[in-house]
């Protein structure tokens, strides 16, 4: 079964201590479930991904029941680093390497769509999450910035993408005037955003399209069949069909998902209101992302904080000193924050597959799947949502080209998962401390 991820590091039915928490647009609470319902389509997790399928579900005129565990956005889905990125988690060669070049071309326009979608929510229902254009790609090392130059090429020539920047030492400094980065690319159709407040603006959308929403009501057995019936302590829903949108909370609701998508811990800060020193990080209103394996990604909120996302923890519970996790990669790349006093410290569990791309699959007839976004679940969580909405009313091409790509299990399963990626992520962060 594994830990159950949703109670070990946070309070019941409260948000983290985020700074996006204390700036959120907040909802009045959802019911929690009470009693027997019955609905067209019950979902499982009210995040982008169950926000998502809810609300599209709804605006076809199904009945669509959300529950969720906590708050809505309460998980990855409220405390991620905000980044909108462009294609697939896993890059274009990289997916022509594993799926060849008319599937990799697929995917990659179903990462654009995916980044559309985000954009026409935000703007078709209003919802204020400050989403703003520009997200670069750094790198650390000569061959790091070879290797993105040469990827921004291939994406020009072979993909028609228009909106890179190649960026040499000289303009990567002028945008980051961070020493540790030589050169890279920007990306001006990616884009950041405040994650809470937009996965809020999509719970609003969807409750106001007739879906409805039930927070507090963590499921606690599913029993399959031509009726799936999902039960709460407080109520059951009875429904044709069923979406599991759990990410790295699954817990033990269903094993062939909890064997292919392993939940991992990430850390944030924000650091105080740093005024007219925010250029001295970013000169730009632009989100960075690192070429280290275990990424740096960071961005200045609205009130010109530093949000920097960074460090690495083993096992399920999050360090007892998150601050002290992240500054130490904050101050290699910006040594001048040594000191810079950090108002907020958070951290969250998101879900990663072994080839880094997201598992989307149909379980049985009527229950389908989406997670492990792999730090790309902005865009990729939110238009699987839509895909699956899609898939129920029988129109399931997107959602099956997704579904082609190859999703290994984790070797030993759920069970052995845990230490083997602790081995090889301790063996990737020491190399890039040593820089191979």
């Amino acid at each position: 079964m594994g830990l159950n991820l949703l109670h070990s590091n946070d309070r019941k039915g409260l948000y983290p201590d985020s700074w996006y928490a204390a700036t959120a647009n907040m909802l009045n609470r959802f019911d929690a479930l009470d009693g027997d319902v019955r609905a067209d389509v019950c979902i499982v997790g009210g995040g982008y991904t169950g926000l998502s399928a809810t609300l599209h579900l709804a605006e076809a005129g199904l009945s669509v029941v959300l529950l969720e565990a906590h708050r809505v956005g309460f998980g990855a889905s409220g405390r991620n680093g905000g980044q909108l990125g462009s294609g697939q988690r896993l890059d274009q060669q990289g997916l022509e390497a594993l799926m060849g070049d008319p599937e990799a071309a697929k995917l990659w326009q179903l990462g654009e769509e995916a980044k559309d979608l985000v954009k026409s929510l935000i703007q078709r229902h209003d919802i204020k999450c400050d989403l703003k254009p520009g997200v670069a790609w750094t790198g650390s090392s000569a061959a790091d910035v070879a290797h993105l130059h040469d990827y921004g090429a291939h994406l020009q020539d072979r993909y028609g993408y228009e909106s890179l920047d190649i960026l040499d030492q000289q303009a990567c400094h002028q945008m980051c005037p961070s020493p540790d980065y030589r050169g890279g690319i920007l990306d001006h159709g990616a884009g950041h955003l405040h994650p809470l407040n937009y996965a809020l603006g999509l719970a609003q959308a969807a409750a106001a399209a007739g879906a409805r929403i039930c927070e507090q009501s963590e499921v606690v057995d599913i029993e399959p069949g031509p009726q799936v019936k999902v039960r709460t302590d407080q109520g059951r829903v009875t429904a044709d069909h069923l979406i599991l949108a759990c990410n790295g909370y699954l817990g033990g609701l269903n094993s062939q998902v909890a064997a292919r998508v392993m939940p991992i811990n990430n850390f944030i800060v924000a650091t105080e209101p740093l005024g007219d020193d925010a250029a001295k990080v970013l000169a730009q209103d632009v989100a960075v992302a690192d070429s280290r394996f275990v990424v740096n990604y960071f961005r200045l909120s609205a009130d010109k904080r530093l949000l920097f996302g960074g460090g690495e923890s083993y096992g399920y519970k999050f360090p007892s000193n998150i601050e002290a996790v992240v500054r130490k990669p904050m101050t290699q790349v910006f040594p001048h924050l040594h000191d810079v006093k950090v108002d907020y410290a958070w951290g969250g569990t998101l879900g990663i597959t072994m080839k880094r791309m997201p598992y989307l699959a149909r379980l049985s007839p009527n229950v389908l799947s989406a997670s492990g976004y792999s730090g790309h679940g902005v865009g990729t969580a939110t238009h699987a949502g839509q895909l699956m909405a899609l898939a129920i009313q029988g129109q399931a091409d997107g959602f099956e080209t997704m579904a082609r790509v190859p999703a290994p299990s984790f070797p030993g399963g759920s069970s052995l998962r845990s230490p083997l990626l602790v081995l090889a992520m301790t063996w990737y962060a020491l190399r890039d401390r040593l820089g191979i």
